[in-house]
């Protein structure tokens, strides 16, 4: 085990090398930049193009761009700094760090995700779960055709409804202030458990539709039947024997999920007001602040590709016949 999480860290590191020439190159092929953005503003009119491209660095190669974005290269000040020495760079919009900025709005990102995924399993796998044990009877009819739904709903259309019907119904609407959880938990909760809904329920289709599929296929085993045939009762069938085997696939189902949801909550935080990466990182693509969008995509990518190791590593739990080397 030891050796394999070793491995899989070390190919951690080109993948991330890869990754961050991908998100510093591509963000800067987009029609426009920070200079249009800029000579867009009331009385900059008269800046030089020429003069903001020197200020920001952007008159030197791509390559030596890259370099020192990375902290290989000096800056233009002479100092070294870069994601290397842990530093992603100065907002050229808000004039801010971006490890400040990034850390405060990632606690809201990190709350609505892990919110909506535990909102998705709470779902799916009792909802899962039931279809397959009452394999075509009506709540198994009802249960998939939630997971239909469930699939087809968009997660903006149905954060759109959320707000808009109780608002005209009953003249509510939810609070746009941000309450801390230090400061207030429960109205925390209450603040993030209506965007955590909306999220959890646009992701807990597919795994709805996963669990049953693999439960049935469990049920099957000619060891499941055996436990049947020893006059077991139906829960310690389903859950000691079947269901630690159906969820190694579910597990993989989820880890997928991983980006749908980071993508999601961009989508929930504009809706709901949440200030989170989401809404952090449209503001910095509408002003094209290159350090800002090149830093929270790559914490996003470097989050990612280690869910996906986690979710590796959680075979082994489930499953003993896994074995890594």
């Amino acid at each position: 085990m030891r050796t394999y999480i070793i491995r899989r860290l070390l190919i951690l590191i080109p993948t991330v090398i890869l990754i961050s020439i991908i998100i510093f190159f591509l963000i800067r092929i987009f029609p426009g930049d920070i200079i249009d953005v800029i000579q867009a503003e009331p009385g900059a009119e008269e800046l030089e193009r020429a003069m903001i491209m020197r200020k920001l660095g952007l008159d030197a190669p791509p390559i030596t761009q890259y370099l020192r974005w990375v902290g290989v290269v000096p800056q233009m000040d002479g100092s070294v700094s870069g994601i290397l020495q842990g530093d992603l760079g100065i907002s050229w919009w808000r004039k801010i760090p971006v490890v400040e900025l990034l850390a405060s709005a990632w606690p809201v990102t990190v709350q609505l995700g892990i919110m909506g995924l535990i909102v998705a399993q709470l779902i799916a796998l009792p909802v899962g779960i039931y279809s397959a044990i009452r394999q075509d009877k009506w709540g198994d009819y009802i249960g998939r055709s939630l997971a239909i739904l469930f699939i087809s709903l968009p997660g903006f259309w149905l954060g759109t409804m959320v707000i808009v019907f109780p608002s005209v119904w009953w003249g509510y609407m939810p609070p746009i202030m941000l309450i801390r959880f230090t400061d207030n938990p429960i109205g925390n909760l209450q603040m993030f458990i209506v965007p955590a809904t909306v999220l959890g329920m646009h992701l807990c289709g597919l795994t709805m539709r996963m669990t049953r599929t693999m439960m049935l296929e469990v049920l099957r085993q000619d060891y499941v039947r055996t436990a049947w045939a020893k006059g077991l009762r139906e829960r310690v069938v389903i859950v000691r024997h079947a269901l630690k085997n159906a969820l190694i696939p579910v597990i993989s189902i989820v880890g997928l999920q991983m980006p749908i949801m980071i993508g999601g909550s961009v989508i929930i935080e504009r809706i709901f007001v949440l200030p989170g990466m989401g809404r952090l990182i449209i503001s910095a693509v509408l002003n094209r602040d290159y350090p800002l969008v090149s830093g929270v995509l790559l914490i996003f990518s470097v989050i990612i590709v280690l869910i996906n190791l986690m979710v590796d590593l959680t075979y082994g739990f489930l499953d003993p016949r896994i074995h890594y080397k």
